[in-house]
């Protein structure tokens, strides 16, 4: 799958965000190694910490339906009134997310918007010096 595909899906996953209090909408579309796409949107909460990120939205259905091989992430956001036309980056507790599950020496993360090219970053460019199960003497869970 291209990277305009998948910042297509991460385009209609944002249309399901929920963003009463920021009013800042973020859509995410995960790529399985099979050809998968799994779509995430934020979802906010009046007490902000139970609030989800569109791109952890994503990896945990992937993660809930057996899915543990990832290619890559496109993420769009912008003000939820208008099409995504900022470029939106992965927050940090997302990219570490990212990192449990996926090489950071291959996984792409790409930043869309509703119009132009998008962006392609590797993890490791986005987080380096990551820390990953490891460093704690756990195998890595690619290799599971």
């Amino acid at each position: 799958m291209d990277d305009k595909t998948l910042v297509e899906h991460a385009l209609k996953a944002r249309s399901h965000a929920y963003t009463p209090y920021s009013h800042y909408a973020v859509g995410a579309a995960l790529l399985t190694s099979d050809g998968g796409v799994y779509g995430g949107c934020n979802i906010e909460n009046a007490a902000y910490t139970p609030s989800n990120c569109a791109e952890r939205t994503a990896f945990f259905r992937a993660l809930f339906d057996g899915h543990r091989d990832f290619v890559a992430i496109a993420v769009v956001g912008g003000s939820a009134d208008k099409p995504a036309s900022d470029w939106c980056a992965p927050c940090g507790v997302c990219r570490q997310v990212m990192r449990e599950f996926c090489d950071p020496n291959s996984f792409r993360v790409i930043m869309g918007r509703a119009e132009g090219e998008p962006k392609s970053y590797l993890l490791r460019e986005l987080l380096p010096e990551s820390f990953g199960p490891q460093d704690l003497g756990k195998p890595d869970p690619q290799a599971c």
